[in-house]
């Protein structure tokens, strides 16, 4: 039996570092007793607390049903907030970290077929996405790019698929050509696409005309948007925790309830992780979020308050 990743997460050591890419390390992480971690499945995301006090978001990318350690990919960033800067600066074998909130917003449906496309180090969430619909006899295809073929993580690994994975660095004329692939539409197939926003951005244009809920993503950073509505103060009633709480116009729902005493765990407060996830009972929620898909907004059963708002002047949670 697995360790939990509860609130407070659980102690792993640094099993192993690797240049995966110019700039990319790879981190290996377990349990210093040996026990087996949680199970996880493609798509997984966990959070890695660093010793400074710096909380980031990271995929695992190893392979599917290990559990004697959890694989992650970093890249150095050069606008770094600490993370990053930290792993790739000061981290090394034996080091002693903590991991928590294990979570899986990008989960890996069935389908009769897959194209997975990928930039960059968005790469990891799709490694064990093609692993997975390898093992279960599927047909799929990689579409990988980014700005240099060095700069490229487990690229190695890749090439021992063959044909399946098409690269494309940009450097040498390379983008993917996404109007291209996607020009027929596939029946019964989906597509999966993590990287830089401006790639996920030609994708959606590039499948606009595939059926709904063909296309799903993940985002590393929150889009810029304009709110469908306007900021109005909002009540809402936690109905597990039996406070009512005041939302202002300009504040998140995930403050307001923290100033109140009602806890919920966040972590990115951008809405793109999905630690605040909380279930509706009653009220119209106004999804800001990165994550649902427009079925999952129109159930309005759940919304993640460190970004939505609410479409009705009262909303009830279950917090």
């Amino acid at each position: 039996m697995g360790s939990e990743l509860t609130a407070g997460g659980i102690g792993v050591a640094v099993r192993q570092l690797r240049w995966e890419a110019d700039g990319v390390v790879s981190v290996q992480l377990q349990p210093p007793s040996g026990e087996l971690l949680p199970a996880w499945e493609p798509g997984a995301h966990i959070d890695l607390l660093l010793p400074t006090g710096i909380q980031r978001q990271y995929s695992l990318c190893g392979p599917v049903g290990e559990r004697a350690y959890y694989r992650i990919g970093v890249r150095r960033e050069r606008t770094s907030r600490g993370g990053s800067e930290y792993v790739h600066a000061f981290l090394r074998p034996g080091q002693r970290l903590t991991v928590a909130g294990l979570r899986n917003t990008f989960e890996l449906h069935r389908a009769t077929s897959y194209v997975f496309v990928a930039g960059g180090i968005g790469i990891t969430p799709i490694l064990p996405m093609l692993r997975q619909a390898e093992s279960w006899g599927l047909d799929w295809k990689l579409l990988y790019g980014g700005h240099t073929a060095t700069s490229m993580p487990f690229s190695d690994e890749l090439r021992g698929y063959g044909t399946r994975v098409s690269f494309y660095a940009s450097d040498a004329g390379g983008r993917i050509p996404l109007s291209e692939h996607f020009a027929q539409v596939q029946p019964g197939a989906k597509v999966y696409g993590c990287g830089p926003s401006t790639l996920l951005t030609a994708l959606q244009d590039a499948t606009a005309h595939w059926p709904a809920d063909s296309l799903h993503l993940e985002r590393f950073k929150p889009r810029k948007r304009v709110p469908a509505t306007e900021d109005k103060p909002v009540e809402v009633v936690c109905a597990a925790s039996n406070k009512t709480v005041n939302v202002e116009a300009g504040q998140s729902i995930l403050a307001a309830l923290e100033v109140a005493g009602v806890n919920v765990p966040s972590s990115c407060r951008s809405g793109i992780c999905g630690a605040c996830e909380t279930a509706v009972v009653d009220g119209t929620p106004d999804h800001r979020d990165d994550i649902l898909s427009e079925s999952e907004r129109a159930a309005d059963d759940r919304m993640f308050i460190c970004v939505s708002r609410s479409r009705t002047p009262r909303l009830v949670l279950e917090v």
